[in-house]
């Protein structure tokens, strides 16, 4: 079973920098693709942003040019360094894998992040 550990979250002030790691249990280049989403009060889950297996990145528009996600083979964590935080980029945030050939998505527990104007 694949296991998906958030840490980093907390709150912070308009402006700041929190960064972001997911570790897995399995091996990080196991899987298609990996992510960060997000999901605030009263919203629906969004991406923030993805890094496939080849290391091509995908940011939400939101979050571009604030936000950089990167892995760390060694560690076997993909982390969201996040900088420039607004207001706006407070919510839960969610660690993703994928496997297509599975048809399997996998799911961290997620961790708060609250951003205070």
């Amino acid at each position: 079973q694949v296991q998906l550990v958030e840490s980093g979250g907390g709150l912070v002030q308009a402006g700041g920098s929190l960064r972001l790691s997911c570790a897995a249990s399995g091996n990080i280049l196991s899987f298609n693709a990996m992510g960060w989403y997000r999901q605030a009060p009263g919203k629906q889950r969004e991406l923030v942003a993805t890094i496939t297996v080849g290391g091509s990145t995908n940011y939400a528009d939101s979050v571009k040019g604030r936000f950089t996600i990167s892995r760390d083979i060694a560690k076997n964590t993909v982390d969201l360094q996040m900088n420039s935080l607004k207001p706006e980029d407070t919510g839960v945030y969610y660690c993703n894998a994928v496997r297509y050939t599975a048809g399997r998505s996998y799911w961290g527990q997620g961790t708060q992040v609250t951003v205070s104007s």
